[in-house]
């Protein structure tokens, strides 16, 4: 038996048949909804395909980030969904998603990147075109719509120099870590962000077993929740590329063995636990003020937080001539397309010498 109820200004029936459910969304009044399920239940029993129609797009995207997103991404990821289903709700309503046009899409784009900058728009359009890729494999709409989006964004974002620091400033930096690490953990936290580009929730997820000093190793497998919007305690990686072993230098890899000689243990193991803290480890915050204190002393002009010493170990890599596909595999990204968007400009700079370079091997054969 079919029921029914209202959602926003709309109709929506729902009905079970062979154990499947049904439902459909957009009827403008009680009895529409009525007669459609009435209808559908009666083509289903003569065996035919219901027609896909009434798909509203603000529900088929909440229902798809809650099946494909839910226990796979972090909680901190997935919050990015829930705003990106937000922005939906605010422009789309009810619109069904078989209305959805290119123009209506790009009009959208243009009205949200309007307050917002082009990344934040371009992380939106990315949820929303993997959401309308599989809306178009299941038969609901026939036009992907997302397809040659431009973005916008009228907020600056923030240069490639404030991201990361460049070589020489690494070095400097590098330096001056190993000279603070007697100060406190927060200098040694610092000091492996640095030198191994993990994600700042990998780095306060580390446990003292994830270290292995005989192959010089670090186990990537966990995280650990030091926002109130994440998990509490342990939790999961951001994708099933990011759980990886990556090498680690002989020289931070002394450093920390010296440090779990001195330093006692917790009932969690964390390496960098702090009993002060309202999430048990050294917070965001204090790793970020730690920072730029120290790029402060060191004369280097930066806003970069912490997430930047990730950007730094990976374009250093990059730039000191590590393939793009280790890089990508050692920053644990989802695929190496996110590491070429995100590192376009330093690509760019290796394409342009190694043009030259190529150019060059048959100036000099031609000799």
């Amino acid at each position: 038996m079919a029921s029914f109820n209202k959602r926003g200004k709309s109709w929506q029936y729902c009905f079970y048949y062979k154990k499947k459910q049904y439902r459909k969304s957009g009827f403008a009044t009680k009895k529409a909804a009525q007669i459609a399920a009435a209808e559908d239940e009666a083509n289903l029993r003569k065996g035919e395909k219901l027609l896909k129609e009434s798909v509203i797009f603000v529900e088929y995207f909440e229902e798809w980030y809650k099946r494909y997103k839910e226990g796979i991404v972090t909680d901190s990821t997935l919050t990015h969904y829930e705003y990106t289903l937000r922005a939906i709700k605010e422009y789309f309503a009810d619109t069904l998603m078989k209305d959805i046009t290119r123009h209506n899409y790009q009009d959208f784009l243009n009205s949200y990147g309007a307050t917002k900058s082009r990344e934040t728009v371009e992380k939106v359009h990315s949820h929303i075109k993997s959401c309308v890729y599989d809306a178009v494999e299941e038969g609901i709409i026939k036009i992907e719509f997302t397809r040659k989006a431009i973005m916008t964004g009228a907020i600056p974002a923030k240069k490639d120099s404030e991201k990361h620091l460049n070589y020489a400033e690494s070095e400097m930096l590098l330096k001056e870590l190993y000279k603070r690490l007697e100060r406190g953990l927060g200098y040694y936290l610092l000091l492996l962000g640095l030198t191994s580009g993990l994600r700042f929730g990998e780095l306060v997820g580390l446990t003292r077993p994830d270290f292995d000093f005989k192959n010089n190793i670090i186990n990537i497998d966990k995280t650990w929740g030091y926002l109130q919007k994440m998990h509490k305690g342990f939790g999961p990686t951001k994708n099933p590329q990011s759980i990886r072993k990556i090498k680690i230098d002989a020289k931070t890899m002394a450093a920390f063995e010296s440090l779990f000689e001195r330093m006692p243990t917790n009932i969690h193991q964390l390496v960098f636990y702090s009993m002060q803290s309202k999430y048990k480890v050294i917070s965001n915050g204090t790793a970020n003020k730690l920072l730029r204190n120290t790029l402060h002393d060191l004369g280097i002009k930066t806003t970069m937080s912490v997430h930047g010493l990730r950007h730094t170990h990976a374009s250093i890599s990059l730039y000191k001539k590590s393939s793009i596909y280790y890089v990508s595999e050692r920053l644990g990204h989802g695929d190496i397309q996110t590491t070429m968007r995100d590192y376009a400009h330093v690509i760019k700079e290796l394409r342009e010498e190694d043009e030259k370079n190529t150019i060059g091997i048959f100036e000099k054969m031609a000799l």
